[in-house]
């Protein structure tokens, strides 16, 4: 069994927890899907680990934005918030 965090932006009500757990839920796999609405997170239990690709696109589909894996590293999170300038390296 894997359990993984994600950070979704655009949620402000319960239609939309459950757009996001209706959609999350149709991934392969997947089986429990928690949404906290406060805390803009949504906790997904599979059998085996996921591919955020599709859980992207799930959530993309429900109209909202994967803003990526909540508890990421912090260099992982200022990897994905540098320009490729050259000036982070």
């Amino acid at each position: 069994m894997t359990v993984t965090t994600y950070r979704v932006e655009g949620m402000t009500c319960g239609h939309c927890v459950s757009s996001v757990t209706a959609e999350v839920s149709k991934i392969e796999g997947v089986t429990g899907v928690n949404v906290d609405l406060t805390a803009k997170l949504v906790t997904v239990t599979s059998g085996a680990p996921l591919d955020d690709t599709a859980v992207g696109a799930a959530v993309d589909e429900a109209g909202y934005e994967l803003a990526g894996r909540a508890g990421a590293p912090a260099e992982e999170a200022e990897a994905d918030a540098c320009c490729g300038s050259g000036c982070c390296s």
